[in-house]
């Protein structure tokens, strides 16, 4: 009975669907599935350090079991700063949800809404919020999961990830997307296309994240994470820097500086840009936990004014982005920076987030190509050099963020060479994406098919992607074809016999 009601109970969703899709965009478009009225949607709130993404996926909703169908369908970026930036003022951070929540409300069938399940994960931002004030972190996500749960989709929570699940999720979204799981077979199959695994390099506004698969032992059980997906073992390793994100990094080198130089009147900044300047309250750089341990024990007045010019040096630039990093120590056999256990970096890697934004203004700006550890330091230096003018010239849709570009290819390379320890083979494996095809490349879509189990633990079995009638339709024209063949050949042999015989006659 259990049973026959749930079936009915799907039917009926199916069929008030059905006319919800009818009434909006027409009947679907073929028996195949390809109608708004046999998909499934999800959406990932992607609650970041500097702002907040949503994006809503799509999959036909007679493929549950991991087929490796799930589509992006539409994403939104509402304006404000990340959850984390309203803590004081929760209300406000949900209410800085509310447009992309409308939107969503208007690109999912009406009749889906209540089917599609919402999640909401919080990264580095709502980690450092949750170690200052444990409470206002608490009080913040209590605040948005009401506003989701005024809206009539099917709320599945809020949660603050881990480095470790942040990392993990990344990697699975760049495999998902890149067909290493599973692949689509031309017979019409879904088959495991043997494929290598790709790494992934993350980089937010509070944090960066490593993950790729290793043969190797790895030595903090801590950065260790086993997978199985579809019938296959997948060991990682994986560690996420707090603090090493690009606001933070900013922040941590301006307080470095800071407190090299005085934390009063004016400085210097080699990682600005010549003919740049900007004025701020001292405050403001030791309000993080990633840089209160720098406030200075003396004469120190938060609401002091502090005057930043650039100065355009490279070198320089280079030599105090170092010094945020610390390469002085290791517990293990081998380390990437700040005490971390890391094997050696192998196989191909996935760059994306902030990444891919420097990267692409290296390329635009300079003309290299960015392929190689020499070019990187080439174009960061190429960048370090330039006056903001010169920039402005250069790059003028980059206004508001031209500033912080010189640091952060300085960051990046250090990163990648000296941290992660990228050298001339295995940097050109590194593709720098914003996009695999029309998905975005981040956790939040590896974090909503771990959670709604679309991904499999074992291996999916062969499965037809085309129905029976399809399957008959396709092989009575494949008949067809060849008979028409069949018989072509046979006029052109029988005109080509009888144009032979006219000529010996003749």
């Amino acid at each position: 009975m259990r049973d026959s009601f749930a079936v009915w109970t799907r039917r009926s969703a199916l069929t008030e669907a059905g006319r919800d899709c009818y009434a909006r965009t027409g009947p679907p478009v073929s028996a195949l599935g390809q109608g708004c009225s046999l998909r499934r949607y999800g959406i990932v709130l992607d609650a970041g350090s500097s702002h907040t993404a949503m994006y809503i996926y799509k999959w036909p909703a007679d493929k549950q079991n991991g087929t490796g169908v799930v589509t992006q369908h539409t994403e939104c970026h509402p304006k404000g700063g990340g959850i984390s930036s309203y803590a004081g003022q929760q209300r406000e951070a949900g209410r800085s949800l509310q447009s992309c929540l409308d939107q969503a409300t208007r690109d999912i069938p009406r009749a889906r809404h209540h089917l599609t399940p919402v999640y909401l994960g919080a990264t580095a931002g709502m980690r450092l919020l949750n170690i200052s004030s444990p409470v206002q972190s608490a009080q913040v996500l209590k605040e948005v999961g009401r506003t989701i749960q005024s809206y009539p989709f099917n709320y599945q929570g809020a949660a603050i990830l881990s480095g470790q699940e942040e990392g993990a999720y990344g990697w699975v979204t760049v495999n998902y997307l890149l067909e290493n799981f599973i692949k689509y077979g031309f017979v019409g199959h879904w088959l495991s296309p043997g494929r290598q695994t790709v790494g992934a390099l993350d980089f937010g506004g509070a944090s960066t994240q490593i993950t790729f698969v290793t043969k190797d032992e790895v030595e903090d059980k801590r950065d260790r994470m086993n997978l199985r997906l579809y019938g296959h073992d997948y060991s990682l390793y994986t560690h996420s820097f707090l603090c090493y994100g690009r606001d933070q990094v900013f922040k941590r080198l301006l307080a470095h500086l800071v407190t090299g130089q005085g934390h009063t009147g004016k400085m210097s900044h080699p990682c600005f840009p010549a003919g740049y300047n900007v004025t701020m309250k001292v405050g403001t750089l030791f309000d993080s936990p990633c840089t209160v341990g720098l406030t200075p024990s003396s004469g120190y007045n938060p609401q002091a004014a502090l005057s930043v010019e650039g100065s355009g040096d490279y070198d320089h630039c280079l030599g105090n982005m170092t010094e945020i990093f610390s390469f002085h120590s290791c517990p293990f056999s081998q380390c990437s920076f700040d005490k971390v256990f890391q094997p050696n970096v192998s196989g191909s890697f996935m760059a994306f987030s902030a990444f891919f934004y420097i990267h692409q203004f290296l390329q635009t700006t300079t003309g290299i190509l960015v392929a190689t550890p020499a070019q990187l330091e080439e174009a960061a230096r190429a960048v370090c050099n330039m006056s903001i003018n010169e920039m402005l010239v250069l790059a003028p849709d980059q206004e508001p963020r031209l500033q912080d570009f010189c640091a952060a290819s300085v960051f990046t390379k250090v990163l990648f060479t000296r941290g992660y320890g990228f050298d001339e083979i295995s940097f050109p494996r590194i593709s720098f994406q914003k996009k695999a095809g029309d998905t975005s490349v981040g956790w939040a879509l590896g974090y909503m098919l771990s959670l709604s189990s679309l991904l499999p633990g074992e291996s999916v079995g062969l499965r037809k992607a085309l129905k029976p009638g399809a399957w008959a339709a396709l092989l009575f024209l494949f008949a067809l074809l060849l008979t028409t063949a069949l018989m072509y050949v046979s006029l052109q042999a029988c005109r080509g016999k009888k144009k032979g015989s006219s000529d010996i006659a003749s």
